[in-house]
């Protein structure tokens, strides 16, 4: 009774992302340093297909298993998803193997007696390799929603803010592969021919390099995960989405700029803002202490000496003199809409109700955020978010509010441009995550 290490890896990740709550990102991050690339490649795609693809499989599994998906044992119900996913998705994997190896992850869960069950399963899903669960399904929004393993009520909502089309094309990049994005960090920009042994070291280990198209000094990158890891380890480089480092970009921070990052934490954009003017002075502020560690850790790591942590609340009044900075950074806490390629269980977490709930609180964060920016200042505002309730409707609500201050139109290229001077980014037109970005400058 034997299953490979990414076979067993990616159940054991499934498990804990169901029981747990955890996120797949940072499980996989963590994996065993010494799995070998080939297991280390199929252990990710297997995790994140499986969570990508949960609807259309938990479909097709009822459909064989002659039972509702609820009544099935946890154990058994990941391996079977684990399973089909490789009969239907990864060709290379001889049916046999897919099978086998999943009948056995059964067995190893202490389930004996369901090994013939998921057997069974699998063994007619291979006799039926056509069978299309959104057979007989007439409403477009539900046939929509199954084939690419979205909530109806998602699917509903964004048919409603961004038409039929608009919404297929993005719940189909949802299920692809997300683009390796990078930048170099402080540890390395303190070498003037960083740039060019980095890129030189990695295109000798087989790396396809392209410079972005959507941030300053990103790069995508495909292959040689091997390299990336070593670099990123050695805190050379850092893994960023291409959106996410435009948001600090877009900051404008200047040499001897007091800049306050709300909510700063795990650290992405705030070692970014250090690292592209570390002569300016960064707050980095978060609710849990718990984040700031690793905050810390990460700028150490990166080697960025620039930035003081502070926890505080940001739903409250900041402990620090109102307009006593250049510039805020508002990245609020968010429904992650705009992530979920890179972050599939959130789709599955999610319900209508929060994201009510977020606007709300966005809302709260900004107006406490905008009395620390000094006159002359700038305020950002941005989230990782699709949905206009948690962006334009946040940023219009703000705008009546408080008349000191004035939109700002951002400099970015005209097709990340809105109607109103804020950036979008979109999975299915730029290859990032959605992100939404407005500006706004102080008069008074």
């Amino acid at each position: 009774m034997t299953t490979s290490p990414a076979r067993r890896a990616a159940f054991q990740i499934l498990r804990r992302v169901e029981l747990e709550g955890a996120y797949a990102s940072v499980l996989l991050a963590g994996l065993d340093p010494e799995m070998r690339e080939d297991d280390r490649a199929l252990c990710h795609e297997l995790v994140l297909g499986v969570l990508r693809r949960e609807l259309w499989l938990d479909r097709v599994i009822e459909h064989f298993a002659k039972r509702g998906i609820d009544k099935i044992d946890l154990p058994v119900k990941l391996a079977l998803r684990l399973g089909l996913y490789q009969l239907r998705f990864l060709s290379r994997i001889p049916p046999s193997a897919a099978v086998n190896e999943s009948v056995n992850l059964v067995r190893a869960a202490g389930l004996r007696s369901a090994a013939s069950f998921a057997n069974a399963v699998l063994r007619h899903a291979t006799r039926e390799p056509d069978y299309d669960p959104t057979s007989g399904v007439e409403s477009a929004s539900e046939k929509l929603a199954i084939e690419n393993s979205h909530p109806l009520w998602l699917i509903e909502r964004w048919i409603n803010a961004f038409g039929f089309a608009g919404t297929e094309a993005l719940a189909r990049a949802n299920n692809e592969p997300t683009p390796v994005a990078f930048r170099l960090t402080a540890k390395a920009n303190g070498n003037p021919d960083a740039a060019r042994e980095i890129i030189k070291e990695l295109e000798s280990r087989g790396a396809q390099l392209s410079p972005s198209k959507v941030a300053p000094d990103a790069w995508r990158v495909a292959g040689a995960g091997g390299a990336i890891r070593e670099l990123s380890r050695d805190g050379l480089i850092y893994l960023q989405d291409e959106a996410s480092q435009l948001v600090a970009h877009l900051l404008g921070t200047e040499a001897g700029d007091r800049v306050l990052d709300v909510c700063a934490a795990p650290g992405s954009k705030t070692t970014l803002l250090a690292a592209l003017r570390p002569q300016a002075l960064i707050i980095a502020g978060d609710l849990h202490e718990h984040r700031l560690r690793t905050l810390r850790e990460l700028a150490k790591q990166q080697g960025t000496d620039n930035i003081a942590p502070v926890a505080c609340d940001a739903t409250r009044r900041l402990p620090f003199a109102e307009a006593s900075f250049d510039r805020v950074l508002v990245d609020a806490p968010c429904s992650g809409t705009g992530t979920l390629r890179r972050n599939p269980e959130i789709r599955w977490r999610l319900n209508a109700a929060d994201i009510a709930e977020l606007s709300s609180k966005q809302s709260s964060v900004l107006g406490n955020a905008a009395a620390m920016v000094r006159p002359g200042g700038r305020l950002i505002y941005s989230t990782c978010a699709l949905e206009p309730e948690e962006d334009e409707m946040v940023v219009e609500k703000f705008a009546k509010e408080h008349d000191e201050y004035e939109p700002v139109k951002l400099a970015a290229s005209n097709e990340l441009q809105t109607e109103t001077g804020a950036i979008r980014t979109w999975p299915h037109r730029h290859g990032t995550d959605g992100f939404f970005v407005a500006a706004f400058e102080r008069r008074v």
